[in-house]
């Protein structure tokens, strides 16, 4: 039995929701205002039909668009759609009680990721295809051109299409390839090879580093771990050029790079030491210390011996004194923080409540918090806050365009 409804807003994971008798019903790919009809299974409408569409409505630009969940607000005019982003932060904040100025959100322009997960299949008929998985689903949707994506990764499918048909030895293998725009030309490292039935044979090696080498890859890597290495693969971090580990973290958008480094470059000016928690290779830390001192620390030991690596490629910087260690299990405390007037961090997803706590009770007078999801910097922002802090603003960063994902900056001062 069909249903019509109105879409009072977009919810937080990018589906349209109407509010009802007893509830509450998404309905995907649609926006607030549209009047749209379906049938609704169990508070799902899932293929529903517009019959009044927004006037925010637009033509998506991707030929994936609807099946790939990759992008599910391509439909959605350019500036709602970035205030609905900013609109995720201020709840999220509230959430914790916490009021504070929460500024325009940072656009970030189409074809600029540098960054991309494509996943591997071989079809029934024996075709290697790349791809994205489907809105909610384990289904591949295979992609030929992505809007999002630097047209250089974009130039390369097919010839990573052969690269990943070496990895599809094991029929229980799912192979992932995490491609990556370097200085130096492509990095890619292959994850989800089946290893209980003793990994890629040498043969499977071998193709593999052949199709690497024929497509100019500049280093093949698998969990890691390097197979072949044409170039090392270098990204440039404020004045500093750093190699990359192989299967290394990297922010996604130069631009949301550059947006979120120039906003704690600016927060922590005038001070003579810094620490910058959850560090990675250096994203903040070099920009940093062309201000101060800068004393770095992040779990990944490839990480900081990368870091390490790229202390001697720039000049004009304060003195890095950067320690591998795991900020989970062993947060820095005031003693391990003591000197430090200022301190950057910007760990995954899951926040720092840890490490917010030991920052609590420094005698830091300011915290930039840099995250990738609002809901966990709004539980350490509330730790910091009770404890003297006041966050001066917020800044949404759209890093991962028309998705549901937003990055943010906070600046806190005693």
């Amino acid at each position: 039995m069909s249903t019509t409804l109105t879409i009072d807003r977009v919810a937080g994971q990018g589906d349209g929701m109407a509010f009802v008798v007893g509830g509450a019903v998404f309905a995907p790919l649609t926006l607030p205002g549209e009047t749209v009809r379906g049938e609704v299974v169990d508070g799902r409408m899932e293929t529903p039909e517009i019959l009044t569409a927004s006037p925010d409505r637009i033509a998506p630009v991707s030929p994936q668009y609807g099946d790939c969940g990759g992008c599910s607000l391509q439909h959605w005019a350019s500036g709602p759609y970035l205030d609905w982003k900013r609109d995720q932060v201020v709840r999220a904040l509230a959430g914790e009680r916490i009021e504070t100025e929460v500024e325009a959100t940072v656009a970030v322009p189409a074809g600029t990721r540098r960054r991309l997960a494509l996943h591997a299949r071989r079809l029934e008929d024996g075709r290697v295809v790349l791809g994205f998985k489907a809105r909610k689903s384990w289904r591949l949707v295979e992609v030929s051109s992505c809007p999002v994506a630097d047209p250089r990764l974009v130039a390369m499918f097919p010839a990573l299409n052969k690269v990943a048909a070496a990895f599809l030895e094991h029929p229980k293998s799912a192979p992932s390839l995490h491609v990556t725009w370097t200085l130096d030309g492509l990095d890619v490292d292959v994850t989800g090879v089946e290893r209980k039935s003793g990994g890629l044979s040498a043969d499977r090696q071998m193709q593999a580093i052949r199709a690497a080498r024929e497509a100019d890859v500049a280093r093949l890597s698998m969990a890691g771990e390097t197979l072949m290495m044409a170039r090392q693969p270098r990204v440039q971090f404020g004045p500093a050029t750093v190699p990359l580990p192989a299967g290394g973290f990297l922010q996604a958008v130069p631009e949301a790079e550059q947006a979120m480094v120039d906003r704690a470059v600016k927060a922590v000016k005038g001070a003579k030491k810094i620490a910058d928690l959850f560090c990675g290779t250096g994203t903040f830390t070099f920009p940093l210390a062309t201000v101060g001192a800068v004393l770095a620390a992040d779990a990944s030991a490839a990480g900081i011996a990368a870091l390490k690596a790229g202390i001697g490629s720039a000049r004009g910087m304060k003195q890095i004194t950067a320690e591998a260690r795991d900020l989970f299990r062993r947060p820095l405390t005031p003693y391990d923080l003591k000197g430090c007037e200022a301190i950057v961090f910007d760990p995954p997803r899951a926040g720092a409540i840890d490490q917010t706590v030991q920052i609590k009770d420094t005698k830091a007078s300011v915290v930039v918090g840099v995250s990738c999801n609002p809901q966990t910097f709004a539980r350490d922002a509330r730790v910091l806050i009770d404890a003297g802090f006041r966050l001066e603003t917020v800044t949404p960063v759209d890093q991962f365009l028309w998705s549901t994902h937003v990055e943010l900056v906070g600046v806190f001062r005693r």
